[in-house]
């Protein structure tokens, strides 16, 4: 890949799009992008791990100025850590350093073999690549294959180039930003079958979705409702067992008794 850089003839600035600027409105690419951003979000919506003021977007687009010219990319699933306005005032678009913070992720979810993705186009309209790297320079910039689960996580380094990054033993990625590892799940959704993006925290742990939470609550509901009716079982056993041995020493002593006053009518003196 011919890496493109920003020059110091180009001028970055963010201004806000207008109201009257037109954005494109093709639809997603395909129909499992909204899913698969969703179960993302949702993950970390339930762990706390979206702050007051955190932002994520899926397909909406993130707004920069070159050289005078807005460039506009919707990259599938971003997080931005902060934003700096009301989220009410984050409409049709947003724009780093005017609204908050420029992303710390963005995604790209692979649905064709065209390669946007890794266009490093610096001329208008740049491509995706040159835009999350050189201008908006995002930390980190992940590009996921749905289909097969192939998964490339890029860091900038210290040059602010993109670097691939190799996964832990576990085959997952840190993502220092958030502070959880991210990585590949097989599994069912939504009544999709197949290969998912998720978050696991530093022990290793699953995050998990809303549906997987009730599963799991329900699943200890019962194991306790399991151990309770195993405890109460047990614990009628231990009584009956209790009533059949102090019967069985009543008789023991109803026996020797008998026995005594025998041995009494006999004539034979008990000492």
């Amino acid at each position: 890949m011919g890496f493109m850089l920003v020059t110091s003839s180009d001028t970055i600035t963010w201004e806000l799009l207008p109201e009257d600027f037109i954005l494109d409105d093709e639809p997603v690419d395909n129909i499992n992008q909204p899913s698969l951003a969703a179960a993302l979000t949702e993950s970390l919506e339930l762990e706390q791990k979206l702050p007051l003021n955190c932002l994520t977007t899926t397909n909406y687009g993130i707004c920069a100025t070159l050289n005078g010219k807005f460039v506009i990319k919707a990259p599938d699933w971003a997080y931005i850590g902060q934003i700096s306005v009301a989220r009410e005032a984050v409409i049709r678009s947003y724009t780093p350093h005017r609204q908050g913070e420029i992303p710390m992720i963005v995604m790209e979810f692979l649905s064709d073999k065209e390669g946007i993705e890794y266009s490093s186009k610096r001329t208008f309209p740049p491509g995706k690549w040159f835009f999350y790297e050189q201008i908006l320079q995002v930390p980190n910039y992940i590009i996921f294959e749905p289909d097969n689960g192939t998964l490339e996580v890029h860091r900038l380094d210290n040059s602010k180039l993109y670097e691939l990054q190799s996964p832990n033993e576990n085959n997952r990625y840190w993502i220092e930003e958030i502070g959880l590892f991210l990585g590949v799940w097989s599994g069912k959704r939504e009544n999709r079958e197949g290969y998912w993006l998720r978050w696991w925290n530093q022990e290793g742990n699953l995050l998990l979705w809303g549906t997987e939470r009730v599963q799991q609550e329900q699943e200890a509901k019962e194991l306790a409702q399991q151990q309770a009716i195993q405890a109460q079982q047990q614990a009628i056993q231990a009584q009956q067992q209790a009533i059949q041995e102090r019967e069985a020493k009543e008789a023991a002593l109803k026996r020797l008794e008998e026995l005594e006053n025998r041995l009494r009518e006999a004539g034979i003196d008990l000492i």
